[in-house]
């Protein structure tokens, strides 16, 4: 099985190439670090959802690490609307731009500073000519195929990838993690009775078939034991800090309850 990060099949090659987080700043507002799935296929290469400011120059090294380069990203799936998910669209505003065609409408029309919305990118995406509104069914790249999924949004899409052998489910924030899944609820819904028969088509989608695997949109991926969420890959989450006199002096602090270190930082 994978390591969490790389999984092939059906002519696909799919990278995890960003790990969500399925956690929160307790001081200092939304961390908002969201998975972003890297798929290729023959010739055509997409990315599932591209995260954040924060996320801008990571998913540059991560593309770069694999020989690419934003232009050479043909297409974005975006799951829905909110900033940690989509604001990154305009580094890759040459692909054609998948986002359902719902989840559009409502973003328009959400008052200014009340939603984690970016009201001013989604008004251009709006307009950008290699948009394409998606309906529930579509299928949005070869293969791939969107299913709405209400409750964190009107329009959230789940994206099932067929691999022939077996399905990847990304369920962006229709079902954010591991306790939301196995919960039937979420920390960020808008109708609690969607959100719970969302997350059960996320499970039927899941267990359609064995060996199928599920990426949610802040969370590592898992697979289904005996009907029990087990994560594949570690995950890996930490923050550097200046707290001395000195900008070469530098804190690491897990982000993980064992305390454990990234391996980059583990030697330091």
């Amino acid at each position: 099985m994978s390591d969490g990060k790389r999984f092939s099949g059906g002519g696909f090659e799919i990278d995890i190439i960003v790990h969500g987080f399925p956690g929160k700043s307790v001081c200092h507002g939304s961390l908002g670090f969201c998975t972003i799935a890297l798929i290729r296929k023959d010739a055509r290469i997409a990315l599932v959802d591209v995260g954040s400011f924060g996320q801008r120059d990571l998913l540059r090294a991560e593309l770069a690490a694999r020989g690419l380069a934003p232009g050479d990203i043909t297409d974005l799936l975006l799951t829905h609307a909110h900033y940690d998910h989509t604001i990154n669209w305009t580094l890759f505003s040459h692909a054609d731009i998948a986002i359902g065609r719902e989840e559009l409408a409502w973003s328009l029309e959400v008052p200014w500073g009340e939603t984690p919305v970016p009201e001013l990118y989604v008004e251009k995406l709006d307009q950008w000519p290699t948009l394409r509104r998606i309906e529930d069914g579509d299928e949005v790249f070869p293969g791939i195929t969107a299913h709405q999924t209400p409750g964190h949004t009107p329009g959230s899409l789940v994206f099932v990838l067929d691999t022939g052998e077996r399905d990847l489910v990304f369920s962006g924030d229709a079902c954010k993690n591991r306790a939301e899944l196995l919960s039937r609820a979420a920390n960020m819904s808008y109708d609690a009775d969607l959100t719970r028969a969302s997350i059960q088509t996320i499970w039927d989608l899941w267990r359609r078939r064995p060996g199928n695997v599920l990426v949610p949109g802040h969370d590592l991926p898992m697979v289904l034991e005996d009907g029990v969420p087990r994560y594949l890959g570690e995950r890996e989450a930490a923050i550097s800090a200046w707290y001395g006199e000195d900008l070469n002096e530098t804190t690491v602090i897990s982000l993980l309850p064992d305390g454990r270190l990234p391996a980059r930082n583990a030697a330091e």
